[in-house]
């Protein structure tokens, strides 16, 4: 039985390899997505925390690609994490990126969080479950979020 067992293992890892998928390693190899300039600036800006430098940054690849959802979600958020957030326009950005893309993770944890920061935790909770929903596993989105709330939650039975 363990034989069997071992074996199935086995022809499970061997057939699942990326040599195999890749067509028993005739050198093809997939080709990395293309970094974006726009996207890479901006994280180097806010590994800075420079959040002036991000806003600009994004604000250009807004300018120039509106639909581009990761762009409006990277302005939002360098406009959340910068000194007096724009709430309104915050909150414009996050919508519009989950407009493009009703799927995407970093807008659903980042606008749940830009709401328990204006008081809405049930708004927040309700991104929460959109992001239960998209995660087939708890997701890093859905981690940090569920953080989020819960250290929320406990400020607000402190008080």
């Amino acid at each position: 039985m363990k034989t069997l067992l071992l074996c199935t293992l086995f022809a499970v890892i061997f057939l699942a390899s990326p040599a195999w998928a890749a067509g028993g390693g005739s050198g093809s190899m997939v080709e990395p997505k293309p970094v974006d300039p726009f996207i890479e600036k901006a994280q180097a800006a806010i590994a800075k925390q420079d959040w002036k430098q991000a806003q600009e940054i994004m604000s250009g690849a807004v300018a120039q690609n509106p639909g581009n959802a990761e762009y409006h979600n990277l302005y939002a958020y360098s406009l959340r994490k910068g000194e007096n957030p724009p709430m309104d326009l915050v909150f414009r950005h996050y919508n519009q990126a989950l407009f493009i893309d009703p799927n995407s993770r970093n807008a659903h944890e980042y606008l749940g969080e830009a709401y328990l920061m204006t008081g809405n935790l049930e708004k927040a909770k309700e991104h929460l479950a959109v992001l239960d929903r998209l995660c087939t596993f708890p997701c890093e989105q859905y981690t940090m979020l569920k953080k989020a709330v819960a250290d929320y939650e406990s400020r607000q039975a402190k008080k």
